[in-house]
């Protein structure tokens, strides 16, 4: 099964509909699928439920989808860089679900294992608890938190070979695993594809069972989102 595909476009051809739930992998604009973003705001897909630890800044990442109001729900654990989203939310054209960032992690690697639910300390007595089920442990109370399962997974790995085994590079690991096996389909953009046989099997941090479609998308600029600096003293 031939798993490379041309594009981003090619890759999620018949994979698109509007009102699905995606999972975006990436943190920041840290490992974020920005070739399939960008096929996704082309498309002009509509009414979007993304789970991912934020929306990416103003105009870059998830925030391309916001600026074009192609999304209608988030599910993200920070949102604080980005003004568009604030502005949405406050303006009642956004729906949030904030979610502690373990939690989100953990509802995602739920619902990609096949756990419909788990209890969680997480949250409880915050606002995070208020409509959840509360249910006492050896005299704590812990919360109920669902399982996380989308239509489709998006993520941003470095290297892959032939069969979709895939390698992250560094903290770009952050929610891409997780993200992954949380989607019905799961369709990775990476900077390198090299023959099977090729990664060091120990070296595998998503098997190639979770990737249905893959693009090479490289070259990436690698944004910073924001870069602090000191003024140099003087001498």
């Amino acid at each position: 099964m031939n798993k490379l595909y041309p594009d981003a476009a090619a890759a999620l051809d018949g994979l698109l509909h509007d009102g699905m739930t995606i999972c975006a992998g990436g943190f920041g604009l840290c490992g974020i699928p920005e070739r399939l973003i960008d096929a996704i705001q082309a498309a002009g897909t509509r009414d979007l439920t993304i789970a991912s630890n934020n929306a990416g800044i103003d105009g870059e990442g998830l925030g391309k989808l916001l600026r074009t109001r192609q999304v209608r729900k988030m599910i993200s654990s920070y949102v604080g860089e980005n003004k568009e989203f604030e502005r949405q939310y406050l303006a009642g054209e956004l729906e949030v679900e904030f979610c502690p960032q373990g939690t989100l992690a953990e509802r995602c690697r739920a619902g990609g294992a096949g756990i419909p639910g788990f209890y969680t300390k997480t949250g409880v007595g915050t606002l995070v608890a208020e409509g959840k089920e509360v249910k006492e442990f050896d005299g704590e109370e812990y919360i109920l938190e669902r399982g996380i399962r989308a239509d489709l997974s998006i993520i941003k790995g470095w290297k892959a070979d032939e069969s979709g085994n895939l390698i992250f590079r560094k903290t770009a690991r952050n929610f891409n695993q997780p993200m992954a096996t949380a989607g019905r389909i799961c369709v990775a953009e990476v900077e390198e594809v090299v023959p099977v046989g090729s990664l060091d099997p120990d070296a595998i941090h998503l098997p190639g069972i979770y990737v249905k479609r893959m693009i090479v998308g490289s070259p990436y600029d690698k944004k910073i989102e924001f870069r602090m600096t000191r003024k140099r003293e003087a001498a």
